[in-house]
Parts: structure tokens; sequence; C-alpha cells
């Protein structure tokens, strides 16, 4: 299946990983790119949350690029987590592939875009979470349950 609504290095990027998108992923892309809302209800394992954070790092990755590699400073994603999953959801759906996406970003002779993100927890200590409001990541990890994740801002899906 083609990614024609991706930029091509994210395109490039997934097809490097993975061989096809799951069922889940393929009926939510089109929904979150138009700018609706969609509620993934599918099974464990089968890349609900992956599906929502790479419509949003592409999101985030073409305001990059078309600002000559720069993010503006402000939060556009959040997303609360359980805390039992928060670690495994930020370093599979979205350390790795922003590194790797990167770096595709580089083999592509485009710009750099860095995404910064942020984790919190009830035990995030005051100095850092002034830190958060002074230079806000593009993308914020709360612990909690899953309620939202938006490649726009002010949209929940």
């Amino acid at each position: 299946m083609s990614l024609s609504g991706f930029h091509p290095a994210i395109e490039r990027w997934f097809e490097s990983r993975f061989r096809d998108p799951t069922e889940p992923q393929q009926r939510a892309w089109p929904l979150i790119q138009a700018g609706r809302n969609a509620l993934i209800a599918a099974p464990t394992g089968s890349g609900k949350t992956f599906a929502a954070f790479l419509a949003a790092i592409d999101s985030l990755l073409r305001q990059g690029l078309d600002a000559g590699g720069t993010l503006t400073d402000g939060t556009q994603v959040v997303y609360v987590s359980p805390l039992k999953a928060l670690s495994n959801d930020v370093q599979k759906n979205l350390a790795e592939p922003l590194a790797e996406i990167r770096r595709m970003l580089e083999a592509l002779c485009l710009p750099d875009v860095e995404i910064r993100t942020l984790v919190r927890t009830g035990d995030t200590p005051g100095a850092q979470r002034q830190e958060m409001v002074r230079r806000p990541p593009a993308r914020r990890w709360c612990g909690g349950r899953p309620i939202s994740s938006s490649p726009r801002p002010n949209r929940s899906i």
C-alpha cells in the first residue's frame, strides 16, 4: 500500500521498516490527515498509537520543512498514556521513528527538523515543569489514560 498522504521522507522510512500498514492505520490515516476526528478501536499491537503518532510526526515534519528546518516553539500534540505503557510508547512509537526519520531526511539531502518531545508525570520536578513552559515541545507525554493525540492544534482523535 502506498503512503501517498505522507511526506516522501516518511513514506520511504516507513517502507524501509514495515511491509504494509495495518488495517487500523490504513483506515485512520486519511481521516487524521484530513483533520477529522478518528477513534481507533483495535486489538493491542495493531498499531493504533503509531497511527496517531506518524500522522502527527508527518504534520510537524512538513511544518518544519516549510520553515527551513525549524519548528516554532509551542505544544501541538499532547498524548496521555497509562504510566505502564508510557516508556514503551515513547521508545517504540516516538524516539526510534523520530531518529530514523531524521536520518532519512539527511539521506534525502533535506533540512533537519528537530521535533522536541517531553515526558511529564506526577513525579516531574517543578524546575522541569517550568522549563517545559519556557521551551515547550512539539509533543508532550503525560502519565494517565490515553485520550488524545493531534497533528493540529485543538483537534482530538
